[in-house]
């Protein structure tokens, strides 16, 4: 499998209530290649991968807390993280969380900020201080904030 990294993309299908704000902050917000369009659905590029929001009545019901459903991207460069951070800021989108730093000190220390779309999905966009951390350091239990609800 390791072998075909370099050529398999990942595909997320997720909820939307509303395709055209949806729109605004995937491609004019965060800076997405917007691909397909239909009535019920827009196929999205984020950083090579495929995102798919497909149009539901009615949003899930709405987490307390950043888990158990969130997804986004892990940043191999502070710079790249950096800059996401700041033209999130400068386009004017929905912070759930604010940029910050998790477990300073520890192996697992990493920058992370969390936005919300107009439909309510949580977007997590981080960067590891050590790259061991993103896949490793099977020692370490911790996974998450101990204060956030799961």
């Amino acid at each position: 499998m390791d072998n075909l990294v370099a050529r398999i993309l990942f595909h997320l299908a997720f909820p939307v209530t509303d395709l055209e704000a949806t729109k605004k902050f995937y491609v004019d917000g965060l800076g997405c290649t917007l691909g397909r369009e239909s009535k019920s659905a827009v196929i999205l590029g984020l950083a090579g991968h495929q995102l798919v929001a497909h149009l539901v009545k009615d949003s899930a019901t709405t987490q307390k807390g950043i888990y158990p459903r969130h997804f986004g991207l892990v940043f191999t460069s502070e710079k790249d993280w950096q800059a996401l951070a700041d033209r999130a800021k400068a386009k004017g989108l929905k912070f759930y969380q604010e940029p910050r730093r998790r477990y300073p000190g520890k192996t697992i220390e990493h920058l992370t900020f969390f936005l919300e779309d107009p439909s309510g999905n949580l977007l997590e966009f981080k960067h590891y201080r050590n790259e061991s951390a993103i896949l490793g350091e099977r020692g370490s239990a911790e996974i998450g904030d101990l204060g956030e609800p799961r």
